[in-house]
């Protein structure tokens, strides 16, 4: 039986690379590989791009009312489906996914955020969480300079400022993401700019 497996990191630990390599690796060894993207990704339009450059065609593009199923005519004689930003699908999409490995015994590899800049879950992480057979962390590295240490939080910035407030996607506009270490987020995000964390380590030190 076929595996659902997720492939999570912050920003900058190579997950479109990665996602890039294996297709190469299934379609040079005559094996089909079918690359889907989110819609709510509108970066790159109907290809997926990675931070140094490197690009790749995508075959389905999901919309969120739209189902898998939907696109069967694609997914005729796969070897794999490859998704990218699977954080952005729904619940739902999730499951149909799922389904698909187990039902029609083709594996889906998934890549993904796993939590956004406040440090909550995204939807489809979540479920990949409760649903996937395997999930790995991959690694990337603190952006303060210095640091080195593993990064677990993606850090947003609106015109090279960090904030805490505002919507989940935040896509177009001039924002940017700092992946950053536990420490580093905790005293360079939540303990300047979230009014929760303010309050509790009042009520720690009173």
């Amino acid at each position: 039986m076929a595996k659902l497996t997720f492939y999570y990191g912050t920003m900058s630990s190579g997950k479109t690379i990665d996602l890039i390599q294996t297709a190469y690796k299934y379609n040079s060894n005559g094996m089909k590989a079918v690359i889907l993207k989110p819609k709510t990704d509108t970066k790159g339009n109907d290809k997926i791009v990675s931070r140094i450059g490197l690009e790749k065609k995508v075959d389905i593009i999901l919309g969120k009312d739209e189902s898998l199923f939907e696109y069967s005519n694609v997914l005729k004689d796969i070897t794999c489906l490859l998704v990218d930003e699977a954080q952005f699908l729904t619940e739902i999409q999730i499951k149909e996914l799922f389904i698909l490995t187990k039902e029609l015994d083709i594996p889906v590899i998934c890549y993904g955020i796993r939590n956004d800049f406040q440090g909550n879950l995204f939807e489809g992480s979540k479920a990949l969480f409760c649903y996937a057979d395997n999930f790995e962390k991959l690694k990337a590295v603190c952006a303060t300079k210095g640091c080195g240490n593993n990064a677990n939080f993606n850090a947003r910035k609106i015109t090279g400022k960090y904030i805490y407030e505002g919507p989940q996607v935040l896509i177009g506009e001039d924002e940017s993401y700092d992946p950053l270490c536990t420490s580093c987020y905790i005293n360079k995000v939540l303990k300047p700019h979230c009014k929760e964390y303010q309050k509790i380590l009042l009520k720690i030190n009173s």
